[in-house]
């Protein structure tokens, strides 16, 4: 069985399912719900639903959130070895779904800042890693991460990295965040980070800047589906699924997962673009960033 270390935030969603326009100073009505969140954790846990061995890496706070992450975890068939920390709170992040399924996220780290080497398990066995740039670009964890990487990499176990957001990483410093970039054996992003990291318009030249930094770049498309590139292999695109979008938040993160579950057994890109695709497909079909465990 393939077996995968996820590496990031632990975060609970409050996912604001909004029926038209925000009534600024006044009420919007809306569909509210709460879920496990955090983008590693969302890939580990759609990992996990496709027969992957998967751990979880992330602190979660001494609180009710912490608790029912961590439980919706194991419901998931997710490993989470990592004990609460005292006085500490959980990680939130509000998001706003407009009435396309586009959202806007309010994160509040809370506890997840200062994840270092001591948060790993016993790294025997390992297949893959996967690391959220979410824990990479927090000032606080920075540090902490890189040693993190550094581990990794003398166990020599491949590190597949997601760049996270661009808000992100324009918070944490545009020089700053690509001196951090190369050496991953592969690099997730969506169109947007793409744009932003490398300055090109045309996907082939992103792709081209992309991989001087990486053995294999996978550029997220949205409803275009993707495209992706090895240094030994020529460019494929997959288009996307045909899927009723209501939740856009976790696709990437999803599309990770199939991408992964397939990659790491058989090193045949355009099927793990496919495998990705469909899993994002089955993701963005439902309220929430992960597979559903609760009503």
């Amino acid at each position: 069985m393939t077996s995968v270390i996820c590496i990031g935030d632990a975060m609970m969603d409050v996912i604001v399912r909004m029926e038209g326009s925000i009534k600024a100073n006044s009420d919007t009505l809306s569909e509210i719900s709460m879920h496990g969140g955090g983008a590693a954790a969302n890939t580990a846990s759609w990992l996990a639903s496709l027969g992957v061995d998967t751990t979880f890496i992330g602190r979660i706070g001494s609180d009710i959130l912490g608790s029912n992450f961590h439980n919706e975890l194991l419901a998931q068939g997710v490993k989470h070895p990592n004990p609460p920390i005292a006085n500490m709170k959980t990680g939130v992040v509000v998001v706003l779904v407009d009435q396309d399924g586009n959202r806007t996220m309010f994160p509040d780290a809370g506890a997840n800042s200062g994840l270092d080497e001591k948060d790993l398990p016993d790294l025997t066995g390992l297949d893959g890693a996967f690391l959220s740039g979410y824990s990479l670009f927090n000032p606080i964890s920075t540090e902490g991460v890189q040693r993190i990487i550094k581990t990794l990499r003398a166990a020599s176990i491949p590190i597949y990295f997601d760049l996270a957001s661009v808000g992100t990483i324009s918070a944490f410093g545009f020089e700053r965040a690509k001196e951090l970039l190369s050496g991953f054996e592969g690099l997730f992003l969506n169109e947007e980070e793409a744009l932003f990291i490398t300055r090109e318009s045309k996907v082939e030249e992103q792709v081209s800047y992309l991989l001087k930094l990486s053995k294999l770049v996978v550029i997220k498309l949205g409803s275009n589906g993707a495209v992706g590139k090895s240094r030994d292999s020529e460019l494929i695109s997959k288009a996307a699924s045909d899927s009723e979008v209501l939740d856009t938040t976790g696709a990437g993160d999803s599309f990770a997962a199939g991408f992964l579950s397939s990659w790491l057994v058989k090193q045949d890109l355009s099927e793990a673009l496919a495998k990705g695709i469909e899993v994002a497909g089955k993701c963005v079909a439902t309220i929430g960033a992960r597979p559903r465990v609760n009503p």
